[in-house]
């Protein structure tokens, strides 16, 4: 039994699965064994796999061609864990050599978590820098933000292994109970966000402040393929996830949609820009429920410039915004995006988001 197991899903991926496969071998620590959970490739990925796992016995192939998308994938390879540590990672990705070494002691650093992720160097398809990914820190700036995007990258994330086996966690399923009766499960796009939103709920995760991952950016990812899908199952989760926690916390149910930034972007509503009465009941619900704090005020201060989509309002409200606070999680790239494409008479994403619940 090694401390760590590493799921690595793949489908066609072979483009960069070699060099994703090399950063691994090289981790400064060497306790592990990575699981490549094979989707039915028929580009090579699979044999390139078992090539390397013939060079290393820490490196295993399982082919699950008929896997109910990428959460029935990755729930196969948490069928097969047998470890301290669940360790993700994606094909197309380089981790850092500390990676491991990093995550590992961090999670005695941070108790009470039982998942830990990190930040990330995006790269394009040639490795070349592209930018920063910054993620929030702290177990409550995580938890108050996975109600309006994911804070977590998917592919930095450690687990405790006995806290899935204990708490039943698995990938596109209510794991929580919180919503017994209206139960959703998520089969792809987003099964990352609706676990680790789960998780941040209860305040059981967060990330270190370090990059652990150089994540590449290129025209097959699913962000890019599958953009307003995404954007819509992003949505659903975030309506789930706050109507757990008002639940669960007894306070008046509002609707995240008019405040979340999913993929850089705000959502539309049929012409109607000014949020504030919204965010007022928001704000009320989010300061009952968990008491005033800088890690909610900070939280709050950017879901209010974005309460307000009328376009000089929002590029006033951002400005004051950042004087005080550093951007994350795509901030400024939905501010931008929506004032751009408001200034060129262009929808702002999906089409208009209908029933704003009172």
């Amino acid at each position: 039994m090694a401390i760590v197991d590493i799921l690595l899903p793949v489908k066609n991926g072979a483009d960069f699965l070699a060099e994703s496969l090399d950063s691994i071998l090289g981790q400064t620590f060497k306790d592990w064994r990575l699981l490549v959970l094979d989707h039915g490739s028929t580009d090579g990925s699979f044999e390139l796999a078992l090539a390397c796992a013939e060079s290393d016995a820490r490196v295993q192939v399982y082919s699950f061609p008929n896997a109910k998308g990428l959460a029935g994938l990755l729930n196969e390879g948490l069928g097969l864990c047998d470890c301290k540590y669940v360790v993700r990672h994606d094909a197309d990705d380089v981790a850092l050599p500390d990676r491991l070494e990093i995550t590992l002691a961090a999670f005695g650093e941070m108790p009470g978590c039982v998942a830990i992720g990190g930040q990330m160097e995006t790269i394009d398809a040639t490795g070349r820098h592209v930018g920063e990914a910054n993620r929030p820190t702290g177990k409550l700036r995580v938890s108050v933000s996975s109600m309006f995007c994911n804070p977590i990258a998917h592919p930095t994330v450690a687990i405790q292994f006995d806290a899935i086996e204990r708490m039943g966690i698995r990938y596109g399923v209510d794991f929580t109970g919180a919503l017994k009766d209206e139960a959703i499960e998520v089969e792809g796009l987003v099964e990352d966000y609706f676990m680790f939103g789960q998780l941040a709920m209860a305040q059981l995760i967060d990330n270190v402040p370090v990059k652990l991952i150089r994540y590449r950016q290129h025209g097959a990812n699913v962000s890019k393929t599958r953009f307003l899908e995404q954007m819509e199952d992003s949505l659903k989760v975030s309506r789930y996830l706050v109507k757990s926690f008002c639940a669960r916390h007894s306070v008046r149910y509002f609707d995240p949609a008019p405040f979340c930034n999913h993929g850089g972007m705000l959502f539309e509503f049929a012409g109607k820009k000014n949020f504030d009465p919204e965010f007022e009941v928001m704000q009320d619900s989010l300061r009952s429920a968990l008491g005033n704090s800088p890690e909610l005020d900070r939280e709050l201060a950017y879901r209010k410039v974005i309460a307000d989509k009328k376009v000089a309002v929002l590029l006033w409200r951002y400005a004051k915004f950042r004087m005080a606070h550093r951007p994350e999680m795509d901030e400024w790239a939905a501010v931008r995006s929506w004032a751009l494409r408001s200034v060129r008479g262009k929808r702002n994403i999906v089409g208009s988001v209908d029933g704003l619940p009172t």
